[in-house]
């Protein structure tokens, strides 16, 4: 594994792609989010210990669904997340994937802030060396003026896609080398402050750049990952971290304590800030929630074993289709990691594992299937089901 940089100690230290230093503001500090009095959350159950809920959308297509029905239904699926009280919606980077139509989070974001006033809303996450750091800057200070403090900006330096789409990307439009990761998430930060970024050339001369011309306030930054890299990196820069449990699974009690051991203040001063995601399906009765689990459980069965990917099936479709021993195993390990049954039985699922792990907040992928004939059904009441204890105060 890499040497994971620390925190700069000098920001002039710092070069921007071009080759010119970039001077980092003393004053350009990472973004929080505001406490806006629409935005606290309150526990209306006896139960104090339900964490505060949020969600993370792939925008699953499943078969005989186009683009635009399924993108239709995640915007939809936002609405009734702000008004169940959940906290943030964040979508997801995945590239050329028949069964996911969140390729741009940006766009999904001004649509989603378009049709909500509470709801945080954000990426999980933008995959920086997809991307021109100087761009992702730019859109989210943009989504910041159109949302301001509702915007979040989870950063992560996995590709999304395969190494095909990744050379694609490379070819195809202004990418950045994932080797200088630590330096493009700083510059970034810097970028869509207040008072911007400064580029020194070596002629002695100063070039000063803003991702907007008047930022009256800042995305609040995010690293996500699922290794021991991301949770140092988020620690030495001082950021908040989200490890990607819905992904993998392994790993996540060393990389929370990797994150809250080496953690360094930055100027903001506050405290280790991190949260997990979850697969979850919850419905009327285990039976059913089983039912609606299992075409989910099937694609990341076809993911693992390089089998051609496909629309998201139907239930009907997967219970109907037989699958081998290879692909049987994949699916009981990866159920094992999933939170899946009825409301209450969810409920007490993701209490306990919060618990355990110390976090007060889970980002749940509603990741239950639809039966033919149904919309996204299945998808809006595991969010109901699951949300029933949870209210935002007035």
């Amino acid at each position: 594994m890499p040497p994971v940089p620390t925190a700069p100690e000098s920001p002039r230290a710092q070069h921007l792609a071009l080759g010119a230093a970039v001077r980092r503001p003393r004053a350009a500090r990472l973004a929080r989010e505001r406490n806006i009095g629409c935005d606290r959350r309150v526990a209306v159950s006896v139960n104090d210990a339900i964490p505060s809920l949020s969600v993370l959308d792939l925008v699953p297509v499943r078969d005989g669904q186009t683009s635009a029905q399924a993108v239709s239904a995640a915007l939809d699926l936002v609405e009734r997340a702000e008004r169940l009280g959940y906290r943030r919606y964040w979508f997801a980077e995945h590239h050329n994937m028949p069964s996911v139509a969140s390729t741009t989070p940006p766009v999904l974001i001004a649509a989603a802030a378009a049709r909500t006033s509470r709801i945080r809303v954000g990426s999980g996450g933008v995959m920086l060396p997809n991307h021109s750091p100087l761009i992702v800057a730019e859109q989210f200070a943009a989504l910041e003026a159109l949302a301001p403090g509702r915007i979040d900006l989870g950063i992560g330096r996995a590709p999304g896609s395969d190494p095909v789409i990744t050379q694609l990307l490379n070819r195809s439009g202004t990418t950045s080398d994932v080797s200088r990761f630590p330096d493009h998430v700083t510059d970034i930060m810097a970028l869509t402050s207040p008072e911007g970024a400064t580029v020194r050339f070596t002629s002695g001369t100063e070039y000063q750049v803003k991702a907007t011309p008047s930022a009256s306030g800042t995305p609040q930054v995010w690293l996500l990952g699922s290794s021991d890299y991301s949770a140092q990196l988020a620690a030495s820069f001082g950021l908040p971290y989200v490890f990607a449990n819905h992904f993998s699974g392994e790993g996540l009690d060393h990389a929370l304590r990797l994150y809250r051991d080496q953690f360094v203040p930055n100027e903001s001063g506050e405290g280790p800030r991190t949260f997990v995601t979850a697969n979850v399906v919850a419905a009327p009765t285990a039976e059913e929630a089983e039912e609606r689990a299992l075409p989910q459980l099937r694609m990341m069965a076809r993911l693992r074993t390089n089998r051609p990917m496909v629309p998201l099936e139907t239930v009907e479709q997967a219970q109907a289709e037989p699958f081998d021993a290879m692909a049987g195993s994949i699916m009981a390990s990866t159920r094992q990691k999933w939170f899946v049954g009825t409301g209450s039985e969810v409920q007490g699922q993701l209490s306990a594992f919060a618990a355990q792990h110390g976090v007060d907040e889970i980002m749940v992928s509603p990741v239950a299937g639809a039966y033919e004939g149904e919309g996204s059904e299945g998808r809006v009441q595991t969010l109901e089901l699951i949300a029933a204890k949870t209210a935002v105060a007035a």
